[in-house]
């Protein structure tokens, strides 16, 4: 048996243990200009976990130093609405990317509409917890058909009854299935069909559910505002605002692990010295690594030893087979 000696360099290994160190910039950018500099200069856009995360932008904000000019004192943060990242229900991807939006829609209406409806073949966002009728998809074999429901329900309702008692919302792939589900629904009725969009993201990938808006928030004013600042007159409380509005912003730095790992090799038949043999394993940790719920930039090396080499004969092995 052969004993191998490497070092795990991780960048945020766990989101649940790790903490955020916050980097104030006090320099008027939009938030995509922000977006850059944080992943430039530091780790991203902050990401904000839990109320403690809150606490310690308020406890580190100098005020003094922003902007004082109307609609300042305030922050961008990492957080966003995804407007255009609409799928469907039912996970297949072929012509998924069919629309038939009524003139002017989408339009995310208070920063609150996230499924859709049908309503004469065209479609409008609207707030997923609203009840409706809705069309399921039937789908067997090679047909699709779809079945109109004469109940109220919201869009989830709806979503779990038609993969109860069906396949699932109603995806709709090409105009042939837009008007086909026309046909099925009473002129002038709403129904929901499958298309739906998640709300507020992070830029790093959290799954933070945190949310600490103001009373009147999000609102979507002006119809566009997908973008959050932390307003810093308020206890650092969010706010959506148009992405080109100019601010101050918070980046963060993910702490950096270092941690050095042994690992014993049990067969040892390709050449381990080898440049292609030592990257494959690499690579083959790493994923192993990912699989285990590892997250982050993760970098692999191999540690060299005092003498330059990398593998070492594990000295108790050879004496037994030496005995044997």
């Amino acid at each position: 048996m052969e004993k191998v000696l490497f070092i795990i360099a991780a960048t945020g290994l766990c989101a649940v243990t790790s903490k955020h160190y916050y980097q104030f910039v006090y320099e008027l950018k939009n938030w995509t200009e922000a977006l850059s500099y944080c992943r430039d200069k530091y780790t991203d856009l902050a990401a904000i976990d839990d109320m403690q995360d809150v606490q310690t932008l308020n406890d580190m904000v100098e005020l003094s130093k922003m902007t004082i000019m109307e609609n300042g004192n305030r922050a961008w943060i990492g957080l966003y609405d995804d407007i255009n990242g609409w799928r469907w229900s039912m996970s297949e991807n072929s012509e998924a990317e069919f629309r038939n939006w009524s003139p002017w829609q989408p339009d995310n209406l208070m920063s609150k509409e996230f499924c859709v409806l049908m309503v004469d073949g065209l479609w409008f966002d609207y707030p997923c917890e609203s009840f409706y009728r809705f069309v399921c998809s039937d789908n067997r074999g090679s047909t699709m058909t779809f079945v109109y429901i004469d109940n109220l329900m919201s869009w989830t309702e709806a979503q779990s009854y038609c993969r109860l008692h069906y396949t699932d919302l109603a995806s709709v792939r090409n105009m042939t299935e837009n008007q086909k589900i026309d046909e099925v629904v009473p002129a002038g009725v709403k129904v929901w069909i499958g298309l739906f969009r998640d709300s507020w993201k992070w830029t790093n990938g959290s799954t933070s559910s945190l949310r600490y808006w103001t009373i009147i928030e999000p609102n979507n004013l002006m119809g566009h505002e997908s973008c959050v600042a932390a307003n810093f007159l308020l206890n650092a409380k969010w706010e959506d605002w148009t992405c080109d509005s100019m601010k101050e912003f918070v980046c963060y730095i993910a702490p950096v692990y270092k941690q050095v790992v042994r690992v014993n090799l049990i067969n040892s038949n390709p050449d381990l010295t080898h440049p292609d043999v030592m990257e494959a394993m690499l690579n083959h940790i790493k994923q192993k690594l990912k699989e285990q719920g590892v997250k982050g930039d993760i970098k692999l090396s191999w540690r060299k030893q005092s003498d330059g080499s990398v593998f070492q004969k594990d000295d108790e092995e050879m004496k037994k087979k030496s005995i044997v």
